[in-house]
C-alpha cells in the first residue's frame, strides 16, 4: 500500500461515525441497514460512508443484488498498525534518551551535593530567613 493509500485511510478514519462503523465492523460483517441503525440518517448517507470507507481500502462487499454485507479489511488496519508503531518506536527512543539524560544530570546533582556536604537548595548567605 502507497502513502496515497495511508491517506486515505487516515482521511476515511477521520469522521467519527466511520470510526464507529470500523469499531462495529471489528465485531463481525454487516449490511448497511445494520450500520444504519445507531444513526439519524438516511440510508443514502450510510452508502455514502461505507463507499469512503471502501475507497480507503477499510471494508469490501462482494458483488451482487442488495443486502450485501460490508466486510472489514484487515490489511488496511495493519497498514495503520505498522505506520503508527514505526513512529511510536522512534519517539519511545527518544524519551529514553532524554530519561537517561535526565538521570545523568540528576546524579551530577546528588555528586555536587554531597562533595559539598548540602542537601536541596543552597542558602544565600546573609539571608534573613535561613538565619
Amino acid at each position: 500500500m502507497t502513502t496515497d493509500t495511508l491517506s486515505r485511510v487516515f482521511a476515511a478514519l477521520a469522521d467519527p461515525t466511520r470510526r464507529d462503523m470500523v469499531a462495529r465492523l471489528a465485531d463481525g460483517d454487516a449490511t448497511a441497514n445494520q450500520l444504519a441503525e445507531p444513526y439519524r440518517m438516511t440510508l443514502q448517507a450510510v452508502y455514502k460512508h461505507v463507499r469512503v470507507l471502501e475507497d480507503a481500502g477499510l471494508v469490501s462487499r462482494p458483488p451482487g443484488p442488495q443486502p450485501r454485507a460490508v466486510h472489514l479489511e484487515i490489511d488496511a488496519l495493519d497498514l495503520l498498525d505498522t505506520w503508527i508503531e514505526r513512529h511510536r518506536v522512534r519517539v519511545e527512543r527518544r524519551y529514553r534518551r532524554l530519561d537517561a539524560l535526565l538521570a545523568s544530570m540528576d546524579g551530577d546533582d546528588n555528586d555536587h551535593e554531597r562533595r559539598s556536604g548540602r542537601r536541596g537548595r543552597p542558602e544565600a548567605a546573609g539571608d534573613p530567613d535561613h538565619a
